[in-house]
């Protein structure tokens, strides 16, 4: 009768497991988001919560680039087993040189049908592994050049956060890793429980935009090709409240116009209009960074004229709007998606 008993209870369902994989010298925050996301128990939202279980990508006792130990008694086979596999973000020379069998783990696990998660530049070996050909991908801005360069097979967008393609998700870095873990949980069990998770982490559910709102945009000339430029650049960055023109700009620096145009690209890569529109942006994330001037007056200020057309560059240029910048960035202030109460704090 005992038996009888116990085959008429309802099975209990297996938790899903998030194994991460875990190279020497890995960056502790970027690691530390997963353990924190899959990692604590967090029963009382949804039982089963998440298995995890960091897998060792090399042999040996592993540190992370602060120092602090790294306790993996997993291997790489138990990535096989996983239903969802994160590679976390890695040192630069695992970066650059994979470990093989970690290449080798991640390809097989992904032709098993694991979900395959990659953090911060942990996207060199999804690549690395053949993974990413033909599809979009991000990793962290300042390794965009380099990964395009050295995958020009994969759809790069260095603009995103994270980006999903299939069962494949990849991330930018560092705060990037907090966003594509809280995407994940809300894949799996809805959105009410990411935001839980998100309000006991104290962060946004989901922030707005992109990574260009942190990337900084490009202001130093190219080596060698920009010092003769300098004191019209300084000129121009004095004057960005005036109409700025091609003519005017050439005129300051006692140049022809074609003359001055082909220097400038040769130095800074772009052309005068783009990069005042640049400077402009720049001048704007500043002012709402450290005024309260409303936006009609940051157009003003920075040569845009009026607020719609401060609105237009400035959300093309770093993917978000002037007011949701000043949120995020503004000192004290409560980041885009958060309960304006007691409960964030």
């Amino acid at each position: 009768m005992a038996r009888d008993a116990d085959m008429s209870r309802p099975a209990v369902p297996s938790p899903h497991v998030v194994a991460v994989a875990v190279a020497d010298a890995a960056p502790t925050f970027e690691l530390a988001v997963p353990c924190e996301v899959f990692g604590l128990d967090r029963a009382d939202i949804v039982d089963p919560w998440y298995e995890l279980r960091l897998c060792a990508a090399a042999p040996g006792p592993l540190r992370t680039a602060a120092g602090l130990g790294i306790p993996t008694p997993y291997g790489l086979d138990d990535l096989l087993d996983a239903d969802t596999v994160v590679v976390a973000a890695c040192s630069r020379a695992v970066q650059l040189a994979p470990p093989p069998g970690l290449v080798a783990a991640v390809r097989k696990a992904h032709e098993l049908g694991r979900r395959i998660v990659s953090i911060c530049n942990g996207a060199y070996v999804l690549a690395a592994a053949g993974l990413l050909s033909g599809r979009r991908a991000t990793t962290h801005w300042m390794n965009a050049a380099d990964f395009a360069h050295r995958f020009p097979d994969v759809d790069l967008d260095p603009t995103a956060l994270y980006v999903e393609d299939g069962s494949l998700f990849t991330s930018a870095g560092t705060g990037s890793a907090i966003d594509l873990c809280l995407h994940l949980v809300r894949r799996d069990h809805g959105a009410a429980v990411a935001n839980e998770v998100a309000r006991r982490m104290v962060v946004p559910p989901h922030r707005e935009g992109g990574q260009t709102q942190y990337a900084r945009l490009p202001a130093r000339p190219r080596a060698g090709g920009g010092e003769g430029l300098a004191p019209v650049l300084q000129w121009a960055r004095e004057r960005l409240h005036e109409p700025l023109t091609v003519a005017g700009l050439a005129a300051a620096a006692h140049m022809s116009e074609r003359t001055f145009a082909r220097r400038f690209r040769d130095a800074l890569g772009t052309t005068p209009l783009q990069w005042v529109l640049q400077e402009r942006v720049r001048l704007a994330q500043e002012l709402l960074e450290t005024t309260d001037d409303p936006v009609e007056s940051v157009a003003r200020r920075t040569g845009f004229g009026t607020a719609p057309n401060l609105r237009h560059h400035f959300r093309r240029l770093t993917s978000v709007s002037p007011q949701t910048y000043r949120q995020v960035f503004r000192s004290g202030s409560v980041p885009p998606g958060a309960p304006r109460s007691a409960s964030w704090e």
